[in-house]
């Protein structure tokens, strides 16, 4: 009785550690992935909360051009998810061509701190229009999904310089190990030939 007890206790064990290894491998390939899943999330989010907006119609290319053809910035929202576009693609590229060093002090985080900058800037001025009293009100549903377009595209812009600090404290860490590695191995190549010829004279006095 005892035996099974214990048996039974392994297991429950060995679940506990297999279920905790796989969320901490998640959370580490999440972390890893944040900027090409941030990007995704760019990308795609903004434009659903526009074709939610555009309910009962939907975003199609149709309606995209014929938004661009009578665009105006006090009224139009069809350039919200094209900036969360455009900010995601030169992002996403940057990240791309950077490697360990230019990620960790290089153009990754500047480049990402300007785009999210000058996007929050655009979304921030042209809210005041499109949320103004003197708008014809379109219903409390479609009002709710532009207010969440908005504060989507202002989040995501965050996100991303977030996202870009960690990945450039994370690099920078790795390069310190890298540096302190190779520092030791230096050292130890320096002080070996020394051992060595310390050895071999005592064996010569032996």
């Amino acid at each position: 009785m005892g035996f099974l007890k214990e048996e039974k206790s392994k297991r429950v064990l060995r679940g506990v550690k297999t279920v905790f290894f796989i969320i901490v491998m998640i959370f580490s390939f999440l972390v890893f992935s944040a900027p090409v899943l941030l990007v995704i999330a760019d990308t795609l989010l903004p434009a659903s909360l526009l074709s939610a907006s555009l309910s009962p119609s939907s975003l199609s290319f149709s309606t995209l051009a014929a938004d661009l053809s009578n665009y105006d910035f006090r009224y139009s929202l069809v350039d919200i998810p094209l900036v969360s576009i455009l900010r995601s693609a030169v992002i996403f590229c940057v990240y791309s061509f950077c490697d360990g060093p230019r990620l960790s002090r290089g153009p990754y985080l500047g480049i990402t701190a300007i785009c999210s900058v000058c996007s929050l800037i655009y979304v921030s001025a042209k809210a005041p229009y499109v949320f103004s009293a003197y708008r014809i009100d379109r219903g409390g549903y479609v009002r709710g999904m532009e207010a969440a377009l908005f504060l989507c595209s202002l989040f995501l812009a965050i996100g991303h310089v977030v996202v870009a600090y960690r990945t450039s404290c994370r690099e920078r860490r790795k390069l310190l190990v890298y540096k302190i590695d190779i520092e030791a191995i230096s050292a130890c190549q320096k002080g070996l030939p020394r051992y060595q010829k310390k050895m071999l004279q005592e064996e010569r006095v032996k």
